[in-house]
């Protein structure tokens, strides 16, 4: 034993470990993830416009350049320019040629070596956000070897001003602002993510995570009521969650409990059974002498006694069987129901003030397995007889009436006595095992075994009217089916 006890506790360590989840898949590590992934995204789709209008930005300062070098020139002249200046010209707006066009004509102005041919023609008045996009990727992306030629007004003034330049320090200039692009974008999605994480966290994976432990805890020990989460004072989903997670574990500890007790008084049971068993065993076969005294009175009540002590032996049998099976299914037969009544009667333990009327039909029949009816019945009589025993006073009327009617197929057995009536505790919880007792000390259990043994034939027992002075309840059940094959069958064998 005492070997056992550490690898039970390394076990139950490992379950633990188990359970918890790890960092790295944990819901926070996840929020941390997508909400970076998703600023990201966001960022990539505003960097789009972002590009294009610093592509076009980036053109149109070197195109205003070149139009402030060509008003000068077109007011000089442009011949007198050495070949060195022009080149210093060029070279400081980065173009290979300045051109310039009023009233539908162009002048050249600066050449430094014309191109052979313009990959890209660029109106810088007239691009469109769609194409300012599509060509700042493909500079960004496939420049750096082309040819531009890029156009456009400048100003108020009426003319027209050309540039033709080399895309390559358009691309490194692009590169450069998308580099700090995306790092402010990273720095920014680090940021929101820690604030969105720490918000969530907050108001929700906070709580969520208060839960988890809450449902592992209680899982290892259900029986502890500190094991059972105390919900915060929130009126969101979250504190709607934590309520009924207390509630549901605050009704299953109940359960247990119910149902360890339950456990140990059929154990205790059991026990006592086994003893009873052979004690009633003697009784029987000391009351089969009974029979052969011939006074009148002995062989009057000999056969109830030995009914009883017949159906007590059973009795005790099914209890030691009962955590082995369920209640045995009923055999079913036709029943005088007058009868059974009057055994139910003379097993009562009915003392003097209390009447007992039997109303059933000499000749009503039911269709039901007689041990469990009588059972059924017993149980409902002695419920109400123990609670007009509690009455004392003398001019009450004290009555326990049993009556039955038949509708068509379906027999109805009444049992109505002139009682308290049940209290309220015991009509919410009627058919339910140690709960639905309607006297001090009492277990409840008469109402669930007749309510449990009524289903088995198919029927029902409900509480037709409780109120002072008047108790009814109604044992309804349906003939048993006929089989139609059955029938043909005995119709066809020869008498």
């Amino acid at each position: 034993m005492s070997e056992a006890s550490p690898a039970n506790e390394g076990t139950g360590t490992a379950k633990a470990a188990g359970r918890r989840v790890p960092l790295s898949r944990g819901l926070s590590t996840k929020l941390l993830l997508l909400t970076i992934v998703f600023v990201l995204l966001a960022e990539v789709l505003i960097f789009l416009p972002w590009i294009a209008s610093y592509r076009l930005s980036w053109l149109k300062e070197r195109l205003n350049t070149a139009a402030a070098v060509s008003i000068v020139l077109v007011q000089g002249e442009p011949a007198s320019l050495s070949r060195a200046a022009q080149n210093d010209v060029l070279m400081a707006i980065g173009a290979k040629a300045i051109a310039v066009r009023d009233g539908g004509v162009s002048r050249l102005l600066v050449v430094a070596d014309m191109p052979p041919n313009v990959d890209e023609h660029i109106d810088i008045a007239n691009t469109s956000m769609l194409e300012g996009m599509t060509g700042a990727l493909d500079t960004l992306f496939f420049g750096g070897d082309r040819m531009l030629r890029v156009f456009g007004p400048v100003g108020e003034s009426d003319k027209e001003f050309e540039l033709i330049m080399p895309d390559y320090r358009l691309r490194e200039a692009m590169l450069i602002y998308s580099r700090n692009v995306a790092f402010v974008s990273l720095l920014i999605s680090v940021f929101t993510a820690m604030l969105v994480y720490a918000a969530i966290d907050l108001i929700m994976i906070g709580p969520i995570r208060a839960m988890t432990r809450s449902m592992l805890s209680f899982s290892e020990a259900p029986d502890e009521p500190a094991r059972i989460i105390h919900p915060a004072a929130r009126s969101d989903e979250i504190g709607v969650a934590e309520r009924e997670l207390s509630l549901m574990q605050q009704r299953l500890q109940k359960m247990l409990a119910e149902q360890k007790h339950l456990a140990d008084l059929g154990l205790a049971v059991s026990k006592i059974n086994h003893d009873m068993r052979n004690i009633l065993a003697s009784a029987q076969l000391m009351s089969d002498r009974l029979r052969q005294v011939k006074d009148p009175t002995v062989q009057s009540f000999a056969p109830k006694l030995l009914r009883a002590l017949d159906r007590a032996v059973a009795y005790s049998e099914g209890v030691l069987s009962y955590g082995r099976a369920q209640e045995a299914p009923p055999s079913r037969r036709r029943l005088r129901l007058y009868q059974l009544v009057e055994d139910v009667h003379g097993l009562l333990d009915i003392e003097e003030g209390i009447e007992f009327v039997n109303a059933v039909e000499s000749a009503f029949e039911v269709d039901a397995d007689s041990d469990q009816l009588f059972r059924v019945l017993t149980n409902l009589c002695r419920n109400a007889v123990q609670a007009m025993a509690a009455d004392t006073e003398s001019a009450l009327v004290r009555r326990l009436a049993v009556s039955a009617e038949r509708q068509g197929s379906v027999s109805r057995i009444v049992v109505t006595d002139t009682g308290p009536g049940l209290p309220p505790k015991a009509r919410e919880n009627l058919f339910a095992a140690f709960r639905g007792s309607a006297r001090s000390g009492g277990t409840g259990l008469g109402l669930a075994i007749a309510h449990e043994l009524v289903r088995a034939h198919g029927g029902t027992v409900e509480l037709v009217e409780s109120i002072g002075g008047r108790t009814t309840f109604a044992v309804t059940i349906p003939d048993q089916p006929v089989r139609l094959d059955q029938a043909r069958g005995s119709l066809r064998r020869p008498a």
